[in-house]
């Protein structure tokens, strides 16, 4: 007679084993541990990245306000070029056809004496 054994395979892989106390404190103490350290580097590397940006924002305002203060002594220079009575005085004779007056073309005047008061009177609409 021929005998025939048979091997069993158990499945063991859906049996859990309880973990000792100990063994989980320990690994909530280092998933604690990991986080906070992982918490800090994420803050330091924020601070960095922003400090970063600030000092790009810093560049460009001072690019912006160098850029101004040039613009700024252009537009001084063009107003006192303009303003030069030299200037104002070539435009006068050439442009506008004006002479320096002859002694006695001007007199001064003078103004009443007494405050003036304007009166006002009611005017009427004419009728149709």
């Amino acid at each position: 007679m021929t005998q025939y054994f048979t091997i069993k395979r158990i499945d063991n892989s859906r049996l859990l084993r309880p973990a000792p106390k100990a063994r989980l404190r320990e690994f909530w103490h280092r998933v604690a541990v990991c986080a906070a350290i992982a918490t800090f580097l994420l803050i330091y590397a924020w601070q960095h990245f922003e400090c970063i940006q600030l000092q790009y924002k810093l560049e460009q305002l001072e690019s912006q306000r160098a850029k101004s203060a040039e613009l700024n002594q252009q537009l001084h220079l063009e107003v006192a070029t303009l303003r030069s009575p030299m200037r104002v005085d070539a435009i006068a004779r050439r442009q506008l056809g004006l002479t320096v007056p002859v002694p006695g073309q001007a007199l001064p005047t003078e103004g009443p004496a007494e405050a003036v008061v304007a009166q006002t009177r009611a005017v009427q609409a004419p009728r149709n």
